[in-house]
């Protein structure tokens, strides 16, 4: 069976993480701790995700001429990812965040975008063709908001399938919002987007009607540990999550949106694709680090045959 096509418009970044005993104060210099670096960004690890999982994707971003530019590319490329649509910016660095962590969890993050801050209208326009062509396009907003707009907009006169994972959240335009098939807001996004207090089910119920009376068409609005919750023109259901021990629930939420989007693809329904990116985000958080933790469509699986 040939690969589902789906396009993902996103950021791309390198996490720079120092641990520590303690975040330094300011003028501070704290010596000792362990330093790693991590592809990251929400595009990027979205993109990652949906490979792994079986789908066929051209990732829509912006990185620099330089060498984080270069192993994100060889990243991309590792896992399948098309990158004729990454372009490579002579003007901005690639996007990276510099990160604190201490021994008792506390972090401090400072994130230069970079060249994440200039993927624009006209880069969308020139991938076009992958975009008409697609299943499904995947967004986030990491990447400035016009962009988002004109990809949605693109999309839904092709009538591909318009998944948009509101993360940051930030307020929304309802123009934006009747183009998007699929809303994936954890909690938190959901309040932010609503101003409904999020703490339990019927919060939740509450903040994805709003959302739908907004023009969305479905949210799938995620739980952590708890599953996600569909709402749509059916009404609403829980659909549970995987108990498992978690180490890292960094990129979580991304893997569940690359997931979401391939079984949505390959024709799945809807309660069926949650599960699977219930399971895939499961897997996720037993692991370290936000692409590395993406499985692959046999450990998911293999996963859900023993869950």
């Amino acid at each position: 069976m040939a690969k589902p096509r789906i396009v993902v418009v996103g950021s791309s970044n390198t996490d720079m993480i120092i641990k520590l005993r303690r975040i330094p104060r300011p003028g501070e210099t704290v010596l000792g701790g362990q330093f790693m670096t991590a592809a990251g960004g929400k595009g990027a690890n979205q993109a990652v995700a949906a490979a792994r999982a079986g789908g066929q994707v051209s990732l829509v971003a912006r990185v620099g001429r330089d060498a984080l530019g270069d192993q994100a590319i060889a990243g991309f490329v590792g896992d399948g990812v098309d990158v004729s649509h990454v372009s490579r910016d002579r003007r901005s660095a690639s996007g990276a965040a510099l990160i604190f962590v201490a021994q008792d969890g506390e972090n401090s993050i400072a994130v230069a975008p970079g060249a994440n801050g200039r993927l624009s209208p006209a880069d969308v326009k020139r991938a076009r063709a992958r975009i008409a062509q697609a299943k499904a396009l995947l967004m986030q907003l990491e990447t400035p908001l016009d962009t988002i707009q004109a990809a949605a907009r693109l999309a839904a006169s092709h009538g591909t399938l318009v998944i948009l994972n509101p993360a940051p959240a930030c307020a929304l335009p309802d123009s934006l919002l009747r183009q998007v098939s699929i809303l994936t807001p954890n909690e938190s996004e959901a309040e932010l987007l609503t101003g409904i207090k999020q703490s339990g089910i019927a919060a939740a119920e509450k903040a994805a009607g709003q959302l739908r009376r907004r023009g969305v068409r479905t949210v799938v609005l995620t739980l952590g540990a708890r599953g996600a919750l569909i709402a749509d023109e059916r009404g609403s259901r829980l659909i549970p999550g995987f108990q498992v021990k978690a180490v890292d629930t960094t990129a979580a939420g991304d893997v569940f949106n690359g997931a979401l989007a391939v079984a949505l693809t390959e024709g799945r329904p809807l309660e069926q694709a949650v599960r699977l990116a219930n399971a895939a985000a499961a897997i996720c958080v037993t692991r370290l680090g936000a692409q590395p933790s993406a499985p692959t469509r046999k450990e998911i699986e293999r996963f859900l045959k023993t869950h």
